[in-house]
């Protein structure tokens, strides 16, 4: 399973920052190479959330369990 991790950055504070783990049925079935472009998913994952401006976005392999997300 590949999870989105994804920098998101306040648009009315832009040095306030956080990474969040980005999940949606979109989602399910993400190559890892569709994911090191931009998942066009992630995009309509964004509109979304309008107030956040994406800074970031990786891709990791597996389970991740809250530690250095």
């Amino acid at each position: 399973m590949i999870k989105i991790i994804a920098v998101l950055c306040s648009l009315s504070s832009p040095t306030n920052c956080h990474e969040q783990i980005v999940t949606t049925s979109d989602f399910a079935e993400v190559s890892m190479q569709a994911c090191l472009i931009g998942a066009p998913q992630l995009a309509e994952w964004m509109k979304q959330h309008p107030a956040e401006r994406l800074a970031a976005w990786r891709c990791v392999f597996g389970k991740q369990d809250g530690r250095g997300v």
